[in-house]
């Protein structure tokens, strides 16, 4: 068995739990490499990346390039004498940083590819309707979640889970696949299976503001499981008008009503707890939503502070 040497990459909470699972499972990580530091927030603090306060807590060699073809870095890098990289939710690598190990690099992808390739495929799975996702370690090479695949596994998604539920379960299936592939690559019995190519794969685009934008047109289920699978980040957003009034609100939550109605689609029905969206096949159902300048909240404590028209629409 070969003794391995890894170098771990990473930067989001996802990433954290993987490593911590390595930690504790006594591989022996000779460096972290995470993202540099960036200023968040109104005030513009400096933020460390989730894996970075780990990396710090527990005393990791600790890496933040800015640029992977740095020259500096490169040789830093190879003075950790890894024989082996794993790689979770970073960034693309240059081929000089992913072929550097003599065991090569693998990463650990949140879906069943080849599937959801990219960057948010916790999110699109859910946004999609799927009822099943999973997680696939893969050796990498010069595309963007190609590779030849190590291991994968499978997990059911609920009708009612949100991104955030099935982050964290994938977060563990995620920690005993790459457990398991560790495991192969000592022992030198990995199989790797080819990617196939084909019309019917979907993509994992990256979110951006259009794509996270509520279409009210759409049916009751498409725009549930976009609310869902944009929860608790990075959260579906539209406009609600009434009396010359506009705000761009984000929706945490949501449940389905389907019946017959004669609303115009997108109009806001309220009672003095409730808050519906008439759509083509019935309402959805506001319970969790956020106003310009104030705190997440429950609808009914909305409705404690504002009222709106006959004519209030969301758009």
């Amino acid at each position: 068995m070969e003794k391995l040497r890894i170098v771990f990459m990473g930067t989001p909470e996802f990433a954290v739990g993987i490593l911590d699972t390595i930690i504790k499972n006594k591989y022996e990580v000779v460096g972290v490499i995470t993202a540099a530091d960036k200023p968040a927030g109104r005030g513009q603090k400096i933020k460390y990346s989730a894996v970075k306060e780990y990396a710090l807590e527990h005393n990791l060699k600790l890496l933040q390039p800015t640029n992977l073809k740095d020259e500096t870095f490169l040789a830093e890098l190879l003075r950790l004498n890894a024989n082996l990289q794993i790689v979770v939710a970073f960034r693309m690598l240059p081929e000089v940083v992913w072929r550097m190990p003599k065991l090569g690099t693998f990463n650990l992808h949140a879906s069943l590819l080849p599937n959801y390739r990219g960057a948010a495929p916790i999110n699109w799975a859910i946004i999609n309707g799927e009822t099943k996702t999973g997680v696939t370690t893969f050796f990498i090479d010069d595309k963007i979640d190609t590779g030849a695949m190590i291991l994968n596994a499978a997990i059911e998604i609920s009708p009612n889970e949100n991104a955030g539920e099935l982050h964290d379960k994938l977060m563990v299936l995620g920690s005993n696949t790459v457990i398991d592939t560790l495991k192969s690559i000592e022992k030198g019995t990995v199989v790797t299976t080819i990617q196939q190519d084909n019309p019917e794969i979907k993509t994992a685009h990256k979110l951006n503001k259009e794509n996270c934008k509520i279409d009210w047109t759409k049916s009751a289920t498409e725009i549930y499981n976009l609310i869902r699978g944009l929860s608790p980040y990075p959260v579906a957003w539209c406009y609600f008008k009434d009396s010359g009034q506009e705000w761009n609100v984000k929706i945490y939550e949501a449940k389905i009503i389907f019946e017959n109605h004669t609303y115009n689609i997108g109009t806001i029905v309220t009672t003095k707890k409730e808050i519906k969206i008439a759509v083509k096949d019935g309402f959805v159902q506001i319970i969790s939503i956020q106003f310009p300048g104030k705190k997440k909240m429950q609808v009914n404590e909305l409705l404690n502070g504002i009222a709106f028209s006959e004519n209030a629409q969301a758009i």
